[in-house]
């Protein structure tokens, strides 16, 4: 198991950040695929059309979102924890992702610099 921790820059107040990453409409809008979530603390989440899984279990709103992520069976839980700080060019996301499984490691780092927070950082730059 590994664990993963990055900064990313968004040109974006936390408040809008924040939304994009927890209201269903928001999320379609910039990852292109349905969404299911809800800021409902033990409720169940998919992104990308089932490639993201989870229940989320922690907010703050305009500040932290907790959530763990589904890697079949695995003793312990891999655990997602984003805290936006206001920044001067927007918000400074402060990821967090423990136990990754070994084996996707690599994949999960690729995804969050390009898919996920690659993907929201064009989206407020255009």
């Amino acid at each position: 198991m590994k664990n993963f921790k990055k900064y990313y820059i968004i040109p974006a107040e936390p408040e809008e950040i924040y939304n994009a990453l927890t209201n269903p409409a928001t999320l379609q809008l910039w990852t292109g695929e349905k969404a299911e979530m809800s800021t409902e603390p033990g409720s169940e989440f998919s992104l990308w059309d089932d490639s993201i899984v989870g229940k989320n279990l922690e907010f703050e709103t305009g500040r932290k979102i907790v959530q763990e992520w589904y890697f079949g069976e695995q003793a312990e839980p891999s655990i997602v924890t984003i805290i936006l700080h206001p920044h001067k060019q927007g918000t400074s996301v402060e990821l967090r992702h423990t136990n990754i499984p070994d084996l996707d490691f690599e994949d999960i780092v690729e995804g969050w610099d390009s898919t996920y927070f690659g993907a929201l950082q064009d989206f407020y730059d255009e």
